[in-house]
């Protein structure tokens, strides 16, 4: 158990820290109301976990240490449905309803197709 629970926390510290450089990378570039990054974790993310757990399911180590490390440590760090959470509250506090419900909508459709696609990638 002590195993498993260190390779959750090292692939969630690992996908923590790839979060904020890519917050980092794209406020360099990027700076609009829209929350790019979360976006893009969100919809990267979920690709990430289709693939690994297709390749997981596939190869039979779906219930392994790879898996806790990978999906439930790295993507579970990495993904930030919280930050998607308090950022929506926040769009629609400013008034911005427009954008916070087109967000909403556009980033559910998007990273379930990406799971989907992640699914279909890994076959």
């Amino acid at each position: 158990m002590l195993k498993t629970i260190l390779f959750i926390a090292i692939g969630g510290a690992i996908g923590s820290v790839l979060r904020f450089l890519t917050t980092v990378l794209v406020s360099k570039f990027y700076s609009n109301h829209f929350p790019l990054a979360t976006f893009m974790v969100n919809v990267i993310g979920c690709f990430l976990i289709g693939i690994l757990m297709g390749f997981l399911t596939k190869n039979a180590l779906d219930n392994s240490n790879l898996k806790y490390f990978l999906v439930t440590g790295f993507c579970g760090g990495f993904t930030t449905f919280s930050a998607f959470g308090i950022e929506n509250v926040t769009l629609l506090q400013n008034n911005n309803t427009i954008l916070a419900f087109a967000y909403m909508a556009v980033s559910i459709l998007l990273s379930l197709f990406a799971v989907w696609l992640g699914l279909f990638v890994a076959k």
